[in-house]
């Protein structure tokens, strides 16, 4: 056998040469992806500050900016890889077949998608709006919307994140759209009340608060229930203090009340019965 022997400095001359183009290329495409991430980010900053500036509506600004985002870097990324090497042609080629794929595997990324769009065109709400999720439980201020999710800021301060697909597709209760909103008390109070005084009690208590429309204030016997009246009341007040001027409305109701001795009465016969059944079950385990 002849024994066959390799002579690595000629290899190493053969290789070099591609080895450090490789090399250099590689750190080319780092740098173009280090500046360029850089470069999309002031982008974008520059984008939001002039959309800001000509008073765009806050979850477009957001919406738009995380789409022209993620755009400028796909073209980043993109420029880094054509400089390894791979042509243009080929990327295109292999992200439209690829497309395909992660669509049907990402059909509800895809909805959210749409669903954001479907938002901001229809604008059921705003960010800064207090809105309700009907059927789910979730409810908080818009803080901000993406291309996928919409997160909610709860009162407690927690963060709920929604997807748009999920928004686009549920009803929804915005209640801060409108600039005024109607107070509707139910209050019950004793049968033997006198009614003139009550209602001139619960309007005289309803005109010290913070009413856009004073002369609009209806107080009235709403129903004649089992164990009491049930007394209306109904105001309108602004967005901002309706919360406020609810709570404010029930404590200083009460406390008027008590100073004109009006009952507010409580169902006795439900007391008893609970009475009743904690004094069977002492005795039964007597």
């Amino acid at each position: 056998m002849i024994a066959s022997s390799v002579n690595w400095n000629v290899v190493l001359n053969h290789y070099t040469d591609q080895i450090l183009d490789f090399a250099l290329n590689i750190l080319v495409a780092l740098i173009i992806i280090g500046v360029g991430f850089k470069l999309s980010k002031w982008l974008v900053s520059l984008f939001r500050k002039g959309m800001e500036k000509r008073k765009v509506d806050l979850g477009v600004v957001t919406f738009s900016c995380s789409f022209l985002k993620i755009a400028l870097r796909c073209i980043v990324i993109f420029m880094a890889v054509e400089r390894l090497g791979v042509k243009g042609t080929s990327i295109v080629a292999l992200f439209g077949s690829a497309g395909v794929a992660v669509g049907l595997a990402l059909q509800g990324s895809l909805s959210n998608i749409a669903g954001g769009v479907l938002l901001l065109i229809l604008k059921p709400f705003q960010v800064g709006d207090y809105i309700v999720v009907d059927g789910t439980g979730c409810e908080g201020e818009v803080a901000s919307m993406d291309i996928f999710y919409t997160k909610l800021k709860t009162v407690d301060n927690r963060v709920i994140v929604i997807p748009n697909g999920t928004l686009s597709n549920s009803n929804l209760i915005n209640n801060t759209k409108q600039d005024s909103r109607l107070i509707d008390l139910k209050i019950g109070i004793a049968y033997d009340s006198d009614i003139q005084k009550v209602k001139e009690t619960m309007l005289h208590v309803a005109k010290k608060e913070h009413m856009t429309q004073d002369e609009n204030i209806q107080v009235f016997v709403s129903d004649l229930a089992d164990s009491s009246v049930i007394m209306g009341l109904r105001a309108w007040v602004s967005t901002e203090v309706y919360v406020s001027t609810k709570w404010s409305l029930l404590e200083h109701i009460k406390d008027a009340f008590d100073r004109e001795g009006i009952e507010i009465p409580y169902n006795k016969l439900d007391v008893n019965v609970v009475e009743m059944k904690g004094t069977d079950q002492e005795q039964s385990t007597v």
